[in-house]
């Protein structure tokens, strides 16, 4: 599946509710089903910066595809790397550094997070972004 139908699956997603606290709900639940990433992992290179809480992203090469790992220690920002994983995973690098994502407008979410949470999604994005850069040159 392509990041655009990925997307365009998660802005139906958000859809489906009316109220925020619903939503919010929602990218919990998505969090929880993380499976996170082993202890060993939760190290300084795979820290994302600017995030208020810790949130780590681990990728990983596989036949000219690009997958992520994520994990966070707070509940709404593991649910967003969760959102993100869902979204990037699976794609080659190229892709993901083509992509500019929409869903976040079409959803909402920027203007219900808080302007740290807002800067932690820009920096989980960022952070995916560069690893994109960096696996696209290595081919």
């Amino acid at each position: 599946m392509s990041i655009k139908d990925i997307e365009l699956n998660l802005i139906e997603d958000f859809e489906l509710f009316d109220d925020w606290m619903d939503k919010y709900n929602y990218i919990i639940g998505m969090g929880k089903e993380l499976d996170g990433i082993e202890e060993d992992e939760k190290i300084q290179d795979n820290l994302v910066s600017g995030c208020t809480s810790q949130v780590w992203l681990v990728p990983q090469l596989i036949d000219d595809r690009l997958y992520f790992k994520a994990d966070s220690d707070a509940l709404i920002p593991k649910g967003i790397a969760a959102m993100l994983v869902k979204l990037y995973s699976g794609n080659p690098p190229q892709e993901i550094l083509d992509h500019k994502p929409e869903f976040i407008k079409k959803i909402g979410l920027e203007q219900h997070l808080s302007p740290n949470r807002a800067n932690g999604l820009a920096s989980m994005i960022n952070k995916m972004k560069s690893y994109a850069e960096y696996y696209s040159k290595i081919k």
